[in-house]
């Protein structure tokens, strides 16, 4: 047996929908900015239990652009070193300076005690990042950290498509929200991103960056430095189609999440991440911590060639403060030690919409031979 590290999924009757849609909107000569997209935008925001969404190109710019918006020139911007270039990098190319924050080794998100320790007369505000589907339980803390300082919230729910926390989605905890739609997440579009927001000044000035900055779409008068951020109509109609699908999705990752999490506790040297209490995770990823002592490379090496398992990237295998790129911010190896640990000794098992019941006993037994 083989077992994929992720699979997408896109039903035959969806595909024969999506293709008819495409059609329709070959059709209409509208490719961007176009009905597919409002209704995608009105449809997420109505999933997510936000007022506006806005539909963008990528995750990326989904983060983009709302710091443009909370215009964090010359500020920082608290961001965990345990996330993907993204987030950081975002904060950069809108002009502000990162400021990394240490990782809460329980959810794998910020660590609340660490953010307070960070504020500073220069701090904007906080990217907290939902890493593998889990929202926080400390989310509150958080917000009320950045209320008491008059700091933003952005959440980057970029793996938390229909995740919640007693019952509240993803996207709604703080003001703003930046979701992603690349093949490898939950939910696709192909590329493609979601600003997901209750403020109406967010919203209006979200849909102006988008376009290039301009203050209408038919117009040609450029109000902001905006860019070509805008999602095509061709992306929104895959966005729509599994955007129906997603619930559907989430409950059939949450069953091979179940297996792993019963079968897990019967090997040694491996323990999945305990979901606390009243979290309700999308299983974006399926996040189980190794013994220290173990080589990851050599068990997923092993893993691969000998029994057919992949395992999915880490989130994330190396932390942001020690990636080349941003050796300029000052950062050394011991600052986050806790981020270092669990980026280093952590493994995300395979969970994808397709995924049966045999597949996933398998990769537990596949394990244990190979820890064993």
């Amino acid at each position: 047996m083989k077992v994929p590290a992720a699979g997408i999924y896109f039903p035959e009757e969806d595909r024969k929908e999506i293709l008819s849609n495409i059609e329709k909107a070959l059709e209409s000569g509208q490719l961007t900015l176009g009905k597919s997209g409002e209704e995608f935008e009105k449809k997420f925001a109505e999933y997510v239990g936000a007022k506006h969404a806005i539909a963008v190109n990528s995750g990326t710019s989904a983060l983009e652009i709302p710091l443009r918006i909370f215009d964090v020139r010359g500020k920082n911007v608290i961001v965990p070193t345990n996330t993907f270039f993204a987030t950081p990098a975002a904060v950069i190319h809108a002009g502000g300076k990162v400021k990394f924050a240490e990782a809460d080794p329980k959810t794998f998100s910020l660590d609340v005690d660490d953010i307070s320790e960070k504020i500073d007369k220069d701090t904007k505000g906080v990217i907290v990042v939902h890493i593998g589907g889990i929202v926080t339980p400390r989310i509150e803390e958080i917000k009320k950290l950045c209320d008491d300082n008059n700091l933003f919230l952005l959440e980057d729910a970029a793996h938390a498509h229909g995740s919640s926390l007693h019952g509240k989605k993803a996207g709604t905890f703080g003001p703003t929200a930046s979701f992603s739609f690349y093949p490898t997440k939950v939910m696709t579009s192909g590329e493609g991103g979601m600003i997901v927001t209750d403020d109406p000044d967010v919203q209006k000035k979200a849909v102006i960056y988008r376009d290039q900055g301009k203050s209408g779409f038919l117009g040609n008068v450029h109000v902001e430095l905006g860019y070509n951020w805008r999602m095509s109509e061709l992306h929104a109609v895959l966005g729509l189609s599994q955007l129906r699908r997603l619930d559907e999705f989430i409950e059939r990752r949450r069953r091979m999440a179940k297996i792993y999490d019963e079968r897990l506790k019967d090997i040694d040297g491996i323990k999945g991440l305990a979901m606390p209490d009243g979290v309700k995770s999308n299983y974006y990823k399926y996040i189980a911590l190794l013994d220290k002592g173990i080589d990851r490379g050599a068990i997923k090496k092993e893993l691969k060639e000998k029994y057919g398992v992949s395992l999915s990237g880490e989130v994330y295998e190396l932390p942001c403060h020690l990636q080349p790129v941003f050796k300029d911010l000052g950062y050394k190896e011991g600052d986050f030690p806790v981020a270092e640990d669990i980026c280093k000794r952590h493994v995300c098992l395979p969970v994808f919409a397709t995924m049966t019941e045999d597949q996933a006993n398998y990769v537990v037994d596949s394990l244990k031979e190979v820890l064993g």
